[in-house]
């Protein structure tokens, strides 16, 4: 068997969130590793680009708009990612985010609700989706992508690191359950990336020096940085490893 980091060769991945972003390189770093690629988003003009890029590497590529929160979407997602490639091997739960800062007191319920309905909610559900065709896989991976927020504490992202963090302890749960149904389960570890989604963040200068200022490597994370340890979590390299964080912060988490 390759263990090869960089081979993905003749497995078929899902990717939510896949339009732009962390999503968008790991979409294309499997397409350059072999896979052959769903990619699913509310922006279906963005899909279509991205196909465009994953077509000319050689790689058959599904576009699936959709949003993961809306009823029933999970299951449709799943479903044509399943039909268009002829199986799934890889899932990588990407969708999610925050867009507001907000003492706890002060917090609107509906925006903790909506967090969680993004960041936990529609992963569950596209877990229990796609479960039958992992486990008829043999060989899978599913990597939920997870974010520093989940590990320590977030004041004024309570909302989104309670999120995190329970992402990261259903994926160390789910990875005992499937474990010997060959189903391996791994969380990214992201710190402080530089995408649309932290823009929020970086427009105010001093809440983005405040964040860099707890980062010994001094700057902001790379989409493509990543999407390397994706694809390291996605190919055999990685074969013995389930129910493990892959942090990739900085060094942010680190620190005392």
């Amino acid at each position: 068997m390759d263990s090869s980091a960089g081979n993905l060769r003749g497995k078929r991945a899902l990717v939510t969130g896949a339009s732009r972003g962390i999503g968008r390189e790991i979409s294309l770093s499997y397409a350059r590793a072999g896979a052959d690629v769903a990619v699913a988003a509310r922006n279906a003009e963005a899909l279509l680009e991205l196909q465009g890029e994953i077509s000319a590497l050689g790689r058959k590529c599904v576009v699936i708009a959709a949003d993961v929160t809306q009823d029933g979407a999970a299951s449709d997602i799943v479903e044509q990612a399943v039909m268009g490639l002829g199986g799934l091997d890889i899932l990588v739960n990407n969708a999610g985010g925050n867009s507001f800062s907000v003492a706890l007191q002060s917090m609107k319920f509906s925006g903790w609700q909506k967090t969680m309905t993004l960041n936990v909610d529609s992963i569950v559900l596209l877990i229990q989706s796609a479960l039958p065709a992992l486990i008829e896989s043999g060989n899978a991976s599913i990597i939920n992508v997870a974010s520093v927020a989940g590990l320590r504490g977030a004041p004024l992202m309570s909302h989104y690191g309670a999120a995190k963090a329970a992402l990261i302890s259903l994926t160390q749960s789910l990875a005992i359950e499937v474990a010997a149904q060959g189903v391996r389960v791994n969380a990214l570890v992201p710190g402080w990336i530089e995408t649309d989604l932290t823009g929020f963040l970086r427009s105010e200068d001093t809440i983005e020096q405040g964040l860099l200022s707890q980062v010994p490597m001094g700057r902001w994370g790379r989409s493509s940085e990543i999407a390397e340890g994706a694809l390291f979590l996605a190919s055999d390299a990685s074969s013995f490893m389930t129910g493990q964080l892959l942090v990739l912060d900085g060094g942010l988490s680190a620190r005392p």
